[in-house]
């Protein structure tokens, strides 16, 4: 049963709606939240999302990953109409630190801390440790989507004055949400990614096919050698999670992500909460030699996408890294008809192997005058050296001229860490 929304105090917006803050998605029930576009799956014709599932947020704020103790206080709007049903929301956090989100923003609070001001606690409206774009301004399927998405804007905005901190940060957000964040006067920031697009491909051979004859020689040493020393690969899903399955994978995320960031973001709770509640959109292509696994990636299935997220090792391969994670995500991409693999933050060597370089953009109400302004000048350029660098590397990506053109020789191998 969910609980009661924490605010009573509903501001209201244009066109009657009111909007409240939750500090957990348990103040929702399963069933609104599955009435959000792109929350679930359905037959509605919107993809869907698996991290802006009711499940995903709940086991977040569980297992204990995201809450007050870890900086990620939940603080999320709840939109309702004239007569009291609920008919949008954004998943939002009260953010002591600038941690987890993988849109940099420190600078700014910098600047502001050293004009005398206080940048944190700000709001996050995005998915915790979560690097992929997806819906930010919920809607249900039966509500006027744009006139929702312009009250939630306008709410976001509405509950940063009334509470009183200094901005509101929407990561990773659609085309459609980022129109309304817009029109409502957040700044608009963009930054690159890069995903492999799956062109109705038949096989691995049918994609390899598209790039120079010396690339597709490349990629093909490269995962012969990836395999060397006797390592297989499993894909893992549904039933196949098991919780010994579920230690080893945590073991390698906890060595490789505790020599990263000192401090991993998820604990093994999650990834129980994880098994017991999404299993069939999980997968895990994991690495076994000499009987027992030594590295693995964790993907996300929506409906259209995959979204690779987190790899980890305790024995260092040559390539194992590339094969884990960019390869056998394209595998599974192919095999499964899904359109796109994310393949998470960063990493310019993924262009090598066949992913391409994408826009994401993010939305940023600022509250100071003087830091919205600055901001605002930075973004300008920003945005121009960004749309620079995506016309560089489309031009110098593996595919045959005709595809796409030419790229330099595969890259040294990163170090053993998915973004």
């Amino acid at each position: 049963m969910a609980s009661e929304p924490d605010s009573t105090n509903k501001p209201a917006t244009d066109g009657g709606f009111s909007v409240g803050v939750a500090s957990s998605i348990g103040a929702f029930t399963k069933e609104e939240w599955d009435g959000f576009a792109g929350a679930s799956r359905d037959e509605s014709g919107t993809p869907y999302n698996p991290f802006v599932s009711f499940d995903f947020l709940h086991i977040l704020e569980e297992s204990g990953c995201a809450g007050r103790k870890t900086g990620w206080q939940g603080h999320h709007l709840r939109l309702e109409d004239a007569s009291g049903k609920l008919v949008g929301a954004v998943p939002c956090y009260l953010k002591s630190h600038s941690q987890g989100e993988y849109v940099f923003d420190h600078g700014w609070a910098d600047a502001l801390e050293r004009a005398g001001g206080d940048y944190y606690p700000k709001l996050q409206a995005s998915v915790p440790f979560t690097p992929a774009t997806g819906p930010r301004l919920l809607v249900s399927r039966n509500a006027g989507s744009a006139t929702a998405k312009a009250a939630l804007a306008e709410g976001l905005k509405q509950v940063t004055r009334h509470i009183g901190v200094s901005s509101a940060h929407v990561t990773f957000a659609e085309d459609d949400d980022m129109a309304a964040l817009e029109a409502a006067g957040y700044l608009r920031r963009t930054d690159q990614q890069f995903h492999f697009i799956n062109e109705g491909y038949l096989g691995y051979d049918d994609f390899l096919a598209t790039l120079a004859s010396r690339k597709r020689k490349a990629l093909k040493k490269e995962r012969r050698q990836a395999l060397g020393s006797g390592i297989s690969i499993d894909w893992l899903t549904g039933s196949d999670l098991t919780e010994s399955v579920w230690d080893d994978f945590f073991a390698f995320y906890m060595d490789t992500g505790g020599r990263k960031w000192g401090s991993p973001y998820l604990n093994r709770k999650f990834f129980s909460l994880l098994g017991e509640r999404m299993a069939d959109d999980v997968l895990l292509v994991m690495a076994k030699r000499n009987g027992r696994y030594v590295a693995g990636a964790i993907n996300f299935i929506g409906s259209d996408t995959l979204y690779g997220r987190n790899w980890g090792c305790i024995e260092d391969h040559p390539f194992l890294h590339f094969e884990v994670c960019y390869h056998q995500a394209i595998d599974f991409a192919i095999d499964r008809k899904l359109k796109v693999v994310e393949a998470g933050a960063q990493g310019e060597h993924k262009l090598a192997r066949g992913y391409r370089p994408v826009t994401t953009q993010s939305a940023h109400f600022i509250a100071h005058a003087g830091l919205r302004n600055a901001v605002a000048d930075y973004l300008k350029r920003e945005r121009r050296e960004v749309e620079r660098m995506g016309e560089y590397l489309d031009e110098h990506g593996p595919f045959r001229r005709g595809v796409l053109q030419q790229s330099p020789e595969v890259s040294e191998q990163p170090s053993s860490n998915k973004d």
